[in-house]
């Protein structure tokens, strides 16, 4: 994030602390509660935006050198991406073309022979068929015909994306608009992955998302975890295209009050969190970035997962995350602060957003209310709404 729209968003942090304000959206807003529980919308939903909207799977650093691979089936298909012998980004459906057999069953690791367990057909890091064995028995098999199915990979800012539809294309730079350039210059190139988790819940996977769309909760729901750190009900706010931009208060915000501004620093005063859709939030915490990917399952409005991987930053010394020899933490310690984290999500966050779903159920009201205070719902929800070409929510005011 460059040096003045730092300082612009820590003024406005202090700004809102010193008037006792907050981001203001105008006015309340009605959400449907069917929004959450129809199976029909739930249908389109997995078709528009989990298998014909691009998907962010994870940071460049998950492929950290060239054999380097990892498997997904978080779109429903079996996906295997790979940084093939050129150093490129890749991906393809992960089925052999022999018979249709899951080609790799790892998470992750590095190879540059993929072999199917069924007939031992071996591809490439870029796909290609390159052993059939026994082939004078089989019969002549024209390799070149017989590749790993590819789907569209893009390779930006240090995020990877994957179309699962092999005839899909997409225009990265344009999906993100000028959040691109500032994503960039976070150098998520350099972080390294530390720990991953999959929490299933049951409820709507949009009620997921709604947790990270407000701060207003902290004083309640996260009382004894998240508020002696960061102020609840004060942030900062920005959108960019469909995705948007938080930063929330961290209270050591106040130690900067009697710094020069040339020694602020984003990460000192806040917490970015960047919602990037339809279904990623990507938060930079000072010991490097989280990233949360929440999917249905399927089209079953009722269930959801999330997964959750936690990288530390080894371009300490870069001016996006400042030197703190507090947060020069060690291997266990970075470990013990990931996993508190994810509990936190688990057991507050989640546990609020899946008695929402029932309450949802219960036929109590027909609306869910979100208030001036909190933007970010209201521009995810309409935006959503605005890809389903469905009407636009209106402001109370």
């Amino acid at each position: 994030m460059k040096k003045a729209e730092q300082i612009r968003v820590i003024k406005g942090l202090m700004a809102h602390l010193d008037a006792d304000t907050n981001v203001d959206a105008g006015g309340q807003m009605r959400n449907p509660v069917e929004s959450y529980t129809c199976a029909e919308r739930a249908q389109r939903e997995w078709q528009e935006f989990f298998q014909g909207y691009p998907q962010l799977l994870g940071l460049s650093v998950d492929l950290p050198e060239p054999g380097s691979f990892f498997t997904s089936e978080d779109l429903g298909k079996p996906i295997l991406c790979t940084r093939d012998k050129e150093g490129q980004f890749r991906a393809f459906l992960n089925v052999c073309r022999h018979r249709g057999t899951v080609v790799e069953h790892e998470r992750r690791g590095k190879k540059h022979l993929f072999s199917c367990p069924f007939h031992a057909w071996g591809y490439s890091a870029g796909g290609e068929l390159i052993a059939v064995p026994k082939e004078a028995h089989f019969g002549q098999v024209d390799k070149s015909c017989h590749n790993l199915v590819a789907l569209p990979a893009v390779e930006r800012h240090g995020l990877l994306w994957v179309s699962a539809q092999p005839d899909g294309h997409f225009d990265i730079d344009d999906l993100l608009g000028e959040l691109g350039p500032e994503l960039a210059e976070w150098q998520l190139q350099d972080a390294e992955h530390k720990w991953e988790t999959t929490y299933s819940t049951e409820m709507n996977w949009k009620l997921a998302i709604d947790t990270f769309g407000e701060t207003y909760h902290f004083g309640a729901l996260h009382k004894d975890t998240l508020a002696p750190v960061l102020y609840g009900n004060c942030q900062m706010y920005d959108t960019y295209n469909r995705n948007h931009r938080m930063v929330l208060c961290n209270r050591s915000i106040d130690l900067l009050r009697d710094l020069p501004q040339q020694q602020w620093h984003v990460l000192k005063a806040g917490l970015p969190v960047y919602y990037i859709f339809p279904n990623v939030q990507l938060i930079m915490g000072q010991g490097g970035p989280t990233m949360v990917r929440v999917y249905p399952r399927g089209a079953n409005p009722h269930r959801s997962y999330s997964a959750i991987t936690f990288y530390t930053h080894n371009g300490m010394q870069a001016a996006a995350w400042p030197v703190d020899t507090s947060e020069q933490t060690s291997g266990v310690q970075a470990l013990d602060r990931a996993q508190g984290f994810a509990s936190v999500i688990e057991a507050e966050d989640y546990w609020a957003a899946a008695s929402s779903h029932k309450g949802a159920l219960s036929g109590a009201q027909e609306y869910v209310l979100f208030g001036r205070n909190e933007p970010a719902l209201h521009h995810y929800h309409n935006t959503y709404r605005q890809a389903l070409q469905l009407p636009q929510l209106a402001l109370e005011t």
